[in-house]
């Protein structure tokens, strides 16, 4: 177990390494096929469906048990891939009116907007993290004001997709609390595709042969380390968790800034340097337990109400499906009043009718127990607290 234990520690050390490499080279490739005469929209479209056709046929191949997923699931990979393709199309618009280097470090807000977007849950931002805060939006500040004329939609874009990104990191972990990182993935950015090839074909102006040909290399690199990103970010997010994941995801800023000097000829003023060391220090300040995710877990309210649903269905057709309705071995007919319930247990579903709105019970956990996210967050205010846990029975 303590082998097994250290291996996933690793991958998910070496996946989040991997994930500031894949994306810090996202800007530079969506530079270079913009610079050659694609509109932002079109290179957010091409190099999610071509990172989500190398996923599938990937997958096909080699991680066909990935594929399985679970309703709830796939509810919750939906969501998300909704807020990150917006933010795609935010990104890319930004990438067309701004540098790549400037993109890459407005995009390193996302982490001021993460900490805001936790407290939402209920607990107050401290002192602590309104300094935090300030210094993120005065670096910001001083990048984007003293570094000459800049186009501000381009900027409010970029503000727009870090909110989105922050958005993706937090919320992905309760998805990614009951479901494997690769199956995640593959879902999210299959929806991501969807969205951002709906506005293409509606905005976009179709490309004419040139324009593709002086872009498919960027566009196909882009989309090959878009699928990697991927994968790398949602393991790091699965083994380490969202926090440390966005800590090391800072290098991310460095690679953009080299590549962009290198490749692309960009540099910053004094002033925009200093903001950028402010902005890494506000990010490096940042706690363990600021981006826990307090409050209910919406993915237990989900998950909590669907196992007494379909408990319930399991009862219904106990009770009073037909011969002709049960699997051949007539499995439901012989089940025990001893085994419904443990069926029950199991699944962790509810005796009496069905909660449509169980808030208060995606509070509590399943049967009166706080859930796995919630236990965490009271033990690391209070290790001594006498909590119930169904292993107590």
């Amino acid at each position: 177990m303590n082998h097994e234990s250290e291996q996933s520690k690793l991958g998910g050390i070496t996946a989040a390494l991997a994930t500031p490499l894949f994306l810090g080279v996202a800007p530079i490739f969506g530079k270079l096929a913009i610079d050659a005469g694609a509109d932002g929209f079109t290179v957010a479209a091409l190099r999610t469906i071509l990172a989500v056709l190398l996923l599938w046929g990937f997958y096909l191949l080699f991680l066909r048990r990935y594929i399985y997923i679970y309703p709830a699931g796939l509810l919750g990979c939906i969501i998300i891939g909704i807020i990150n393709g917006i933010g795609s199309l935010f990104y890319y618009g930004g990438l067309e009116l701004l540098d790549a280097s400037l993109v890459q470090l407005i995009n390193g807000s996302y982490l001021a907007f993460a900490v805001l977007l936790s407290r939402i849950g209920g607990q107050r931002a401290n002192k602590r993290t309104l300094v935090r805060v300030l210094m993120a939006m005065t670096a910001l500040t001083m990048i984007t004001g003293l570094g000459g004329q800049l186009n501000w939609l381009g900027v409010g874009l970029m503000l727009a997709n870090a909110l989105m990104f922050a958005a993706t990191v937090i919320l992905s972990q309760y998805i990614l609390y009951e479901m494997p990182a690769f199956t995640f993935t593959l879902y999210t950015l299959t929806t991501m595709a969807v969205v951002v090839t709906m506005v293409w074909l509606a905005v976009s102006p179709p490309m004419t042969a040139p324009v593709f040909e002086a872009t498919i290399v960027p566009i196909a690199l882009l989309g090959l380390t878009t699928a990697l990103s991927r994968l790398a970010m949602f393991a790091s997010v699965k083994f380490l968790g969202g926090m440390q994941t966005a800590i090391l995801g800072i290098t991310e800023i460095a690679v953009a800034l080299i590549l962009a000097a290198v490749v692309l000829g960009e540099t910053l003023t004094t002033g925009q340097w200093l903001g950028t060391a402010l902005l890494v220090t506000s990010i490096l300040l940042i706690r363990q337990r600021d981006l826990l995710p307090h409050g209910f877990n919406p993915n237990a309210l989900i998950v909590a109400n669907m196992a007494s649903v379909q408990f319930q269905r399991i009862a219904f057709h106990r009770a009073f499906g037909t011969q002709e309705h049960d699997n051949e071995q007539g499995t439901m007919a012989t089940l025990t009043t001893q085994e419904m319930i443990a069926i029950q247990r199991m699944m962790g579903a509810s005796s009496g009718a069905i909660d449509p709105f169980p808030i208060g019970r995606a509070k509590q956990g399943i049967n009166g127990y706080p859930t796995p996210a919630a236990l965490e967050q009271i033990l690391a205010h209070d290790p001594t607290t006498d909590i119930p846990r169904p292993s107590d029975n």
